[in-house]
């Protein structure tokens, strides 16, 4: 028998930071990538964010990567986009991803984070919010990915 208690905090973004969906769109978006993440038998917390980036909070078993889970849902809903939404044939989403590991007893905060999003991204760029993440879990990043 094995166990395990694995939480995560997803964060990815458009291509360039491109505001490709509306808001109804978006919603849309967001209950498909439930059943992409669903199908990896992964429980859903809560999937959010502006037109530019997503943050998903999901448990996940060990039989799955998180690279593997991330390269999922990305390509699954970029799929799905071009073929809902007829004049989104350029949507695309960056390249990587970034993950934080999420203890059980902080989940709840992170996704209260995450339901909030549209409202927090009044007053900070996804810039800003993803290097104060790796500075927070202190992970080195290349400056030249953040312009400004």
């Amino acid at each position: 028998m094995s166990y395990h208690s694995l939480y995560y905090h997803i964060i990815f973004s458009t291509k360039n930071r491109n505001t490709y969906l509306d808001d109804a769109q978006l919603e849309e978006m967001y209950k498909y990538m439930s059943g992409v993440i669903k199908s990896m038998k992964a429980k859903l917390f809560l999937v959010n964010g502006p037109s530019d980036h997503v943050h998903i909070a999901l448990s996940m078993s060990p039989d799955v990567s998180i690279s593997d889970c991330a390269r999922t849902i990305k390509a699954n809903t970029s799929r799905w986009i071009h073929e809902r939404f007829e004049g989104l044939r350029d949507f695309a989403w960056q390249e990587g991803y970034s993950a934080f590991s999420v203890s059980k007893s902080n989940i709840q905060s992170v996704t209260k984070y995450i339901q909030n999003q549209r409202e927090h991204h009044k007053t900070i760029s996804f810039e800003e919010e993803l290097k104060s993440f790796l500075k927070k879990h202190h992970i080195e990043y290349n400056p030249k990915y953040f312009p400004g």
